[in-house]
């Protein structure tokens, strides 16, 4: 629901803010989620200039995932300012785009073949963004450790009582692919999983997938925070769909969707951190 009454209000009160803000508590953490339209002019300019760099186009700058360790006010959240001022805002990681001929044969009017991007940031959008945290009075910190997050009772049919998608920015990367930053979460009663994704493809030149998951145990207050940095060449992932079998339009289809090309795509950085929150 969209709690901004006035079309012309360029900044949500405090007031809209809450009203559009959706919370579940379970135990001793409160989940909340807001989930706004896509900011205005004068916030996208507030933001361009703390950040020093240009914002995506469709940016979702009070839209937020985060969750709450009550007894302790320990907080994990995600939000679009933060992370994109986790990109690089230097050249050391810029991408160059691969133009093919025949993408330049259907544009009409075209009359100067580009060969490349030149922009001083990375303009992909690769957030290296793994949530923003408030320690609050919680005597432990995130820290690193060899306990993977429990998949297989995640797998458990077990009644969903919270969930909830929420994207903070996407970019269709001037018509040359997608970079899309997006939290899934949902609860159950003895836990709760939290997705957030890193999902961008440079056509003909790289896939990218940047995944931090985030588990909360409700029976010992132990909280799992995951992140896992996926790449591979855009042939490579190409070549990989071709080779499962897939006909050239799912092909398409499949470079669409991260959740068939995660598979596909080798690991290239991963860190797991836990601690156990008490009040």
């Amino acid at each position: 629901m969209n709690h901004i009454t006035a079309l012309d209000e360029p900044f949500p009160s405090p007031a809209s803010l809450d009203a559009a803000t959706t919370s579940h508590t379970q135990n001793r953490f409160r989940i909340s989620t807001r989930k706004l339209p896509i900011s205005k002019a004068a916030p996208i300019d507030a933001l361009t200039e703390k950040l020093g760099i240009p914002v995506p186009e469709m940016i979702f700058g009070d839209n937020l995932v985060a969750i709450t360790h009550l007894p302790t006010n320990w907080s994990i959240s995600f939000n679009a300012p933060d992370a994109l001022d986790a990109v690089d805002k230097t050249d050391k990681n810029m991408l160059k785009v691969a133009y093919a001929r025949d993408w330049e044969s259907t544009r009409e009017g075209t009359t100067q073949k580009i060969k490349e991007v030149v922009k001083p940031y990375d303009w992909s959008y690769s957030t290296t963004y793994a949530g923003t945290i408030n320690p609050g009075t919680a005597s432990t910190t995130l820290q690193p450790t060899d306990r993977k997050i429990p998949i297989e009772l995640l797998k458990r049919r077990d009644p969903i009582l919270f969930f909830d998608e929420v994207v903070l920015y996407e970019s269709e990367l001037d018509d040359n692919g997608i970079s899309i930053y997006s939290a899934k979460l949902r609860v159950h009663e003895k836990r709760m999983l939290l997705l957030c994704r890193l999902f961008m493809r440079l056509d003909n030149v790289v896939v990218r997938i940047r995944d931090t998951r985030v588990y909360v145990d409700f029976d010992t207050d132990e909280v799992i925070r995951e992140y896992t940095a996926k790449e591979a060449a855009f042939d490579d992932v190409k070549r990989s769909l071709l080779m499962s079998g897939r006909l050239p339009d799912d092909v398409t289809i499949g470079l669409r969707d991260p959740n068939i090309l995660d598979p596909l795509l080798p690991i290239v950085e991963q860190t797991i951190e836990s601690a156990k929150l008490s009040s």
